[in-house]
């Protein structure tokens, strides 16, 4: 009832109607009035949308609509607070990954400074070693001077020897040498 008194106070208010001097005249409820069959068609339009509750079916429509939006506003909010939790696992991961790494790095860097006091370690024994075998052969080169020059010396104190001997000794007593040369050879062979 309220709509048809809307309805009616709509049509009231239409131009024909104001010039009119007599609004509710008999001229105006005249199906050659365009402005009443406009007032009727458009009642009847509104009184068809109520008949068949076009109005109920659109304000389900709407509800429907807001029921998916507000489905995919908590669904957009769950992937968002999904994809949060993502972010800080990711997060936690990247520390936990960062965090070996730089174990990683420590380790490295003391592995590497072992290896280098021992790299120098075998190269101080390396260093000890080639000296004592160069010591060794300087022993060795020494001895081996002392011998020839010991050899060399004998050699030239018999020279000497049997050039003292040889202008001292007489034909007789080299023959007498030669003889008890022979005989202690014989003597030994036997």
């Amino acid at each position: 009832m309220r709509h048809a008194t809307t309805l009616i106070t709509l049509v009231a208010a239409t131009p024909a109607l104001a010039a009119s001097k007599n609004p509710f005249s008999a001229s105006f409820y005249s199906l050659s009035n365009t402005d009443f069959v406009v007032a009727i068609a458009f009642l009847l339009f509104v009184g068809v949308l109520f008949y068949f509750k076009v109005p109920s079916l659109l304000a389900g429509l709407l509800d429907k609509r807001a029921e998916g939006i507000k489905s995919e506003l908590d669904e957009a909010r769950s992937l968002r607070e999904e994809a949060q939790s993502v972010l800080a696992s990711y997060e936690r991961k990247q520390l936990e990954v960062q965090d070996h790494a730089d174990r990683i790095v420590a380790q490295a860097k003391e592995s590497a400074a072992e290896a280098a006091e021992l790299a120098k370690k075998d190269l101080a024994a390396s260093i000890e070693r080639r000296v004592q075998a160069a010591q060794d052969q300087i022993a060795s080169a020494e001895q081996s001077a002392v011998r020839q020059v010991r050899d060399e010396a004998a050699r030239i104190a018999v020279s000497a020897a049997g050039a003292v001997v040889a202008k001292e000794m007489s034909d007789a007593k080299a023959g007498s040498l030669i003889d008890d040369a022979i005989k202690t050879v014989e003597a030994k062979l036997h």
